[in-house]
């Protein structure tokens, strides 16, 4: 049985310990978690694949034949990076203080409190001897705030996390991310030619070419259908760099893109029609792609989706099924042809902000669904 006062303690502990991302260092959270799985008599394993940075995926092994169980097994994945603190927070970050039953700390919402919930549902499984028959593997991983690089990403690349299915533990109020935008960003590098200010005519600005490109990549509309869940698609230039002087002609401008696209829309082809539109203006450029990640969905009718949706339906718990227009690691799953879908109990609005707070009653009838979902599930 979920022990709300156990969760809440187990919410200030995990709170109360520095995780930052940026600098990136989870050593001492990953020793905690660690220790606490192990408590449990679960199969725990550390990966790291940066200096201080690892993760800890525990199995609650199923009773089917060892390969079967696994072949079966259910994801549980929340991350337990945060970023900075920053300044001028009226309560203790670190404090876990809760006031009219609000738990606060940097991480409550993103994702700390979804990973006391993890780690409060395997305690709850094993104290009660519930016997399922796939593994419940629970993965908490570091870096998802810069990428993801050092967690979910090499772990399934690797084949060391290949479950049947995976529930990502990173959202707020019961919402179920179902689909979400994939996206592009890249630096698009003008070239132009020096000159003095006063005899601007014997250069060529880059500066203004760039202004020129990001005007017309402003009245771009691709083509697109429109989603039920999901807004179109969108275009923003972040940063913009050049020149090296007010009196001289510029000789380079570098800005940086952030293209948000629709499942349905095929990146390539986006990526060749805004290759058109600068070379429609600039003479000379290159387009460095940073990070590319592909759209992702999941039908709503999929017996993981609904399984999880009626769970919550027979508890009187508004689930919501929704779309993300920003990046999370579900994309990650599609590469590796994993169903996938997150839902989470945080605070609508607070993730990343000043005074992040969860509430408490959130997070218990968060983990009450899981316990509900995982055994329900795990019939089907």
């Amino acid at each position: 049985m979920i022990n709300k006062s156990r969760l809440v303690k187990l919410t200030q502990k995990v709170l109360s310990i520095n995780s930052e991302n940026l600098p990136g260092n989870e050593l001492k959270l990953a020793r905690f978690i660690e220790k606490d799985m192990r408590s449990l008599g679960l199969h725990v394993k550390t990966h790291t694949f940066k200096k201080n940075r690892p993760n800890i995926i525990a199995t609650l092994k199923g009773a089917l034949p060892r390969a079967k169980a696994a072949k079966k097994a259910i994801l549980l994945t929340p991350h337990f990076d945060t970023v900075p603190v920053g300044e001028n927070w009226r309560y203790d970050p670190w404090g876990s203080q809760i006031i009219k039953g609000k738990l606060y700390g940097r991480g409550a919402t993103d994702d700390k409190g979804n990973l006391a919930c993890c780690l409060e549902l395997m305690r709850s499984l094993v104290e009660d001897g519930v016997q399922l028959e796939r593994d419940i593997i629970m993965a908490a991983t570091v870096d998802e705030e810069t990428g993801s690089h050092a967690g979910i990403i090499p772990l399934l690349d690797k084949k060391i996390l290949k479950p049947d299915v995976a529930l990502i533990l990173d959202s707020d109020e019961f919402d179920m991310i179902i689909a979400q935008k994939g996206l592009i960003h890249c630096r698009i590098q003008i070239f132009g030619k020096k000159a003095h200010g006063a005899y601007n005519w014997r250069g060529e600005n880059a500066i203004e070419v760039a202004a020129r490109v990001i005007s017309k990549l402003k009245r771009y509309k691709p083509k697109f259908q429109k989603h039920a869940i999901l807004r179109p698609p969108t275009m923003n230039v972040g940063m913009i760099k050049g020149g090296d002087k007010v009196n001289m002609v510029a000789d380079f401008c570098e800005f940086a893109l952030d293209v948000r696209f629709l499942p349905g829309m095929k990146a390539p082809l986006l990526l060749k029609e805004i290759k058109g539109i600068i070379r429609s203006e600039a003479k000379r450029f290159k387009v460095e792609i940073d990070d590319l990640q592909q759209p992702y969905e999941i039908d709503k009718k999929h017996p993981f989706v609904q399984s999880y949706y009626q769970a919550a339906k027979k508890m009187k718990i508004n689930a919501t099924l929704k779309g993300s227009e920003g990046a999370t690691v579900i994309t990650f799953f599609k590469k590796h042809k994993i169903p996938a879908f997150a839902t989470g109990f945080g605070a609508h609005g607070t993730a990343h902000t000043t005074d992040e707070y969860v509430h408490v009653n959130t997070l218990y009838k968060g983990t009450q669904l899981l316990e509900k979902f995982v055994q329900e599930y795990d019939n089907l």
